[in-house]
């Protein structure tokens, strides 16, 4: 009798310890489950080394992108095409940049990073060393809008996914330093054809800007680093995302925002020559200050973001008062008036191209689709890039050379953007702006 309640008080204790075994398993399992990946490091030596390697990526993408307004000038007195034919050409790399984008974006996440920015880099050289020696508009449209543009769309978003992977609180900031990328390319190539498209001619100049570019890729290369491993499944497109009403509003919100915002950057110095009468060094001088001035208003947009408001909350007054400014340009008739709206646009243009991506991927909460759902919105908002410019110049066109009618409606467009931001702000967290978002 006692063998046998020895018995069964041994049986009931193995059965308990087991029972707690399964438990602890299972209470393993789901950290696992739950928590797959290490939390981003959000500062270090690596985290901090890839948004210079970010910044590099933008000064070979969007700092040439934003110094289109050189060539737009060039183009337009050296070949016998309207400013809007003309326009098409930096509009297509845009689109290419966001539409490619969708794709690229999801390379991130299947872990082909190094081999689509390694093939990216490549067309970006290409196609600016083919620029150099092209004579014909189609030869431009090819060279510099069709193979440069699908070699900035191959790199841009998934850099800046990957940068966002290693940030978490002080991931606007981070993604800020990286966007200033584009105004540091900005001041570099505007700088380059100043000084060298008058004593070397246009092909020389370009070639230089190519080598820049080069030796920018080399860079990028080497000091890239992708920190979560690769997931292998999942589609391109995620449509549930859309089912979400903050993302699908943000989407829209943004296409308004860009279908304005890179006008400005296209035409200041055809405007200047044209409207203001002055000359072309004057007018590459403005075109670099509105770039020049992109750096501190990248920054204090990332730091605004991350201390106070939240990228979400920065972006909506940041697009609103350009949009404001849009409509003050058809004011301005005096050089040192231009000057003044180079120098506040720059800020305020800057920050809306910086708070993007940074908001995007606030939006996304799974670390593992941060590549798909950046790529996803930045495929829509390519249809805007797209269309934008060539919107602006035919209405400048039509109203015989006159920019008035491009300047509303880029006042327009960013002005709605930012007011459906606000509804996607809303939806999110209602009506309490108090939340950090």
């Amino acid at each position: 009798m006692g063998a046998s309640s020895a018995e069964q008080s041994s049986c009931q204790s193995t059965e308990k310890s087991q029972q707690d075994a399964s438990e602890d398993n299972n209470a393993s399992a789901s950290v696992i489950a739950v928590s797959p990946f290490p939390p981003p490091p959000d500062g270090g030596g690596l985290a901090w080394t890839q948004v210079f390697m970010g910044h590099l990526v933008l000064i070979n993408g969007w700092g040439y992108l934003s110094s289109f307004g050189l060539f737009q000038s060039y183009y337009t007195s050296t070949f016998s095409e309207t400013p809007s034919a003309i326009s098409w050409i930096g509009s297509i790399q845009i689109f290419l940049v966001y539409l490619i984008g969708t794709f690229s974006g999801r390379a991130l996440d299947a872990g082909k990073y190094h081999f689509t920015v390694r093939l990216g880099c490549f067309l970006q050289v290409l196609g600016i060393f083919m620029s150099s020696i092209s004579t014909q508009y189609w030869q431009l449209f090819l060279a510099q809008g069709v193979c440069k543009g699908i070699g900035d769309g191959l790199v841009f978003c998934p850099t800046v996914s990957l940068v966002a992977t290693y940030f978490s609180k002080k991931r606007s900031l981070a993604m800020a330093c990286t966007a200033s990328g584009g105004a540091t390319g900005g001041i570099i190539f505007p700088l380059i054809a100043r000084q060298c498209l008058g004593p070397l001619g246009f092909g020389w100049t370009v070639r230089i800007m190519g080598f820049v570019v080069l030796f920018n890729s080399i860079l990028i290369t080497i000091l890239a680093r992708v920190r979560l491993p690769p997931r292998k499944t999942g589609p391109i497109f995620e449509w549930a995302a859309f089912r979400e009403p903050s993302y699908s509003l943000f989407c829209v919100g943004m296409f308004f925002n860009l279908w304005a915002v890179y006008f400005a950057y296209f035409y200041i110095s055809s405007f200047a020559k044209s409207v203001i009468h002055i000359d072309s060094a004057t007018s590459l001088t403005l075109l670099l200050t509105m770039n020049a001035i992109g750096i501190p208003g990248r920054l204090a947009c990332g730091l605004t973001a991350d201390r106070l408001l939240g990228p979400v909350n920065t972006l909506i007054p940041v697009a609103f008062c350009a949009g404001i400014l849009f409509y003050s340009w058809a004011a301005i008739t005096t050089e040192t008036g231009l000057y003044v709206f180079c120098v506040i646009y720059g800020f305020f243009g800057a920050g809306i191209q910086s708070l993007f991506p940074a908001a995007c991927a606030s939006l996304t909460s799974d670390l593992t689709k941060m590549g798909t759902r950046t790529g996803m919105c930045f495929s829509m908002v390519s249809v805007a890039c797209l269309t934008g410019a060539p919107i602006a110049g035919a209405l400048i066109q039509r109203h015989n050379g006159g920019y008035l009618f491009a300047q509303v409606f880029g006042g327009s467009a960013l002005i709605g953007g930012s007011l459906t931001l606000v509804a996607a702000r809303v939806s999110k967290n209602g009506w309490s702006f108090s939340t950090k978002m």
